[in-house]
């Protein structure tokens, strides 16, 4: 499987390892960035350009996944999320990883470099990457609900408040 990654200077040899780990497991690893430790780097570039080439990737079938990294993964999943098609979950245990997975088909997981271990964080994406879509029909509708908002910023049948 094809895994994207992209962290900012506090993940960043958080990131390395984990790419290790992930090249040992047959993966094919793209690093987005960064490549050298800089102290006021901006993540979301880094972050968006994962999140991309992940929704670029499953467009044209091939598989592939996503991983990015921060301080806490709050700025680095909302950065992700700004990619139409991108599902980033932030992750912080096994269950939330399999339920980004079997609930909501997350092609992404955010992860906090500074609130786990390397090896959390190695069981975390171990599960992610294992963890199918459960592909049950009200987890499929509501991920169909939330494309259809993305592309025209309504969903049929349902109330959105205006702007």
């Amino acid at each position: 499987m094809r895994i994207h990654i992209a962290t900012d200077h506090a993940g960043l040899e958080f990131s390395k390892d984990l790419q290790q780990h992930l090249r040992d497991n047959g993966h094919e690893v793209v690093d987005h960035g960064p490549t050298s430790y800089e102290p006021l780097d901006d993540y979301p570039s880094f972050c968006i350009n994962a999140a991309r080439a992940v929704v670029r990737d499953q467009t044209a079938g091939i598989e592939t996944l996503g991983i990015v990294f921060g301080g806490s993964g709050n700025g680095e999943q909302i950065a992700a999320n700004k990619v139409a098609g991108a599902r980033a979950a932030l992750v912080w245990n096994i269950s939330t990883a399999e339920l980004a997975r079997q609930h909501n088909d997350a092609n992404l997981i955010s992860i906090g470099a500074r609130q786990h271990t390397v090896d959390e964080a190695i069981s975390f994406i171990d599960t992610f990457i294992a963890t199918p879509f459960s592909g049950e029909a009200r987890h499929a509708r509501r991920i169909a609900q939330l494309s259809e908002f993305e592309r025209t910023g309504a969903i049929a049948g349902h109330q959105v408040d205006a702007k």
